[in-house]
């Protein structure tokens, strides 16, 4: 009999857990630009490490070739959260009217760099009536070499190329003459001396001191799931505290996850990227980015402060 009670003790429970199912961890769909880099493999890396699991989030991720690719599902709301987006180009999506929020920074000043295989170009003067690769339109590298132009006099010619991979492969087979790239994509190259140098994001003023790449949300997104989104970017700083840990598995995931040597992860790691250029939460340097926008013709006028605050909405840190 005690047996018996056992059992229906068990069913009983059995069936109240399958009225009352554990709740399940909340959705965020991501589109993150250019898979491998290490700023944007924050929520890869989180994520394998079970931070965003204990903030009851589980995330969907899409990788795409740069900005205009990953800001796109944003504004339509097929997607939460978009990362890796050129400020200037939310600004001016926004400034369209597009339902766009900045929730953080994801980038101030930048490790991207332009190199070349023709020995003959050596520095951005060089360049002048060639071609100079970007991501995609609206991107953190289109407005660079749109500031590399503008503030060099340049004569050289934007061309869209997508992403490091497929943009080194234009390089090298003469159909672009300058490309582009963010450690640890090209070092390989380079030190193998197929490619050299030009120039480095940070010689545009335009970069220095900048946050040059941000996180956006839809609008409608942040105003139904608030409490969603607080959580994600809580479990998104704990990430940043983790890979900056001495914890070894942090580079043996990137390793895993970029496919590239363990020497090469923690290289990029700790030349390339410092802790300071992935805070999340504090935007930089509008005062010099608003007139940017204006003159590099992303907006036709500056934000009002009530724009500001609308556009950018960061969580609080808790």
């Amino acid at each position: 009999m005690k047996h018996i009670r056992h059992i229906a003790g068990a069913v009983a429970m059995a069936a109240v857990a399958f009225v009352h199912p554990a709740a399940a961890d909340d959705l965020v769909k991501l589109t993150i630009g250019q898979r491998g880099n290490w700023d944007t493999a924050i929520c890869q890396l989180g994520d394998m490490a079970g931070i965003f699991k204990k903030h009851g989030i589980q995330l969907e991720m899409i990788y795409t070739s740069g900005s205009g690719e990953t800001l796109q599902p944003v504004i339509s709301g097929s997607v939460d959260v978009g990362l890796a987006v050129g400020t200037l180009g939310a600004m001016a999506a926004y400034a369209k009217g597009a339902p766009v929020r900045i929730i953080g920074a994801e980038a101030t000043g930048a490790a991207d760099y332009w190199y070349a295989k023709n020995p003959a170009i050596k520095t951005l003067k060089d360049t002048n009536d060639h071609t100079i690769a970007y991501s995609t339109n609206g991107s953190s590298t289109h407005s660079v070499v749109r500031a590399f132009i503008d503030e060099f006099k340049l004569t050289a010619k934007p061309q869209s190329t997508g992403n490091p991979s497929s943009t080194l492969t234009t390089v090298m087979t003469d159909q672009v003459d300058v490309g582009w790239a963010a450690p640890p994509f090209g070092l390989k190259e380079m030190d193998e001396g197929k490619i050299h140098l030009v120039a480095r994001a940070t010689d545009a003023a335009l970069v220095r001191g900048q946050t040059i790449r941000v996180m956006v949300a839809n609008a409608e997104t942040l105003k139904s799931r608030k409490a969603v989104i607080e959580r994600f970017m809580q479990a998104y700083r704990e990430s940043i505290d983790y890979m900056y840990s001495s914890n070894p598995q942090v580079l043996a995931d990137y390793t895993e996850f970029a496919r590239i040597a363990p020497a090469m992860a923690k290289r990029v790691r700790d030349d390339f990227f410092p802790k300071s250029l992935i805070d999340p939460d504090v935007i930089h340097g509008l005062d010099t980015l608003l007139p940017e926008a204006v003159n590099l013709k992303f907006i036709s006028e500056p934000l009002t402060k009530a724009q500001i605050a609308e556009l950018i909405q960061i969580p609080p840190r808790k």
